[in-house]
């Protein structure tokens, strides 16, 4: 019923910039959160950026002051910029939204499918 299309992973230098982006597609649904997590290897799935309903932004401590995320309403997505990158910011990240459908109260977790970002030293 929805489905959430990923882009903007990559290999990029150290201290370089990316830009991944989500948009979620369907119909009778709206947003009740929207953003990014990523995984390293051997590392716990983490937060870090997440835009919620009426435009609240919480950012991981590691990325605060480096990594923006951006919401556009009417495309149902949202962009994160990825500047000064470091090798320990490399890892599989995914896509994440917290989604009502219909006039139902009930809150469903959607992921992408997850894209690679490597920063070389």
């Amino acid at each position: 019923q929805v489905q959430l299309v990923e882009s903007g992973g990559g290999l990029v230098q150290s201290g370089g910039s990316l830009r991944l982006s989500c948009a979620a597609s369907g119909s009778d649904f709206s947003i009740v959160a929207m953003g990014w997590y990523r995984q390293a290897p051997g590392k716990q799935r983490e937060l870090v950026a997440v835009i919620i309903s009426g435009g609240r932004i919480n950012y991981a401590d590691s990325v605060k002051g480096r990594f923006n995320i951006s919401r556009d309403n009417a495309k149902n997505s949202v962009d994160l910029r990825m500047n000064s990158l470091k090798p320990e910011d490399t890892a599989v990240y995914y896509c994440k939204a917290i989604i009502r459908l219909g006039r139902r109260d009930n809150e469903y977790q959607y992921w992408g499918q997850g894209t690679q970002v490597t920063v070389s030293s």
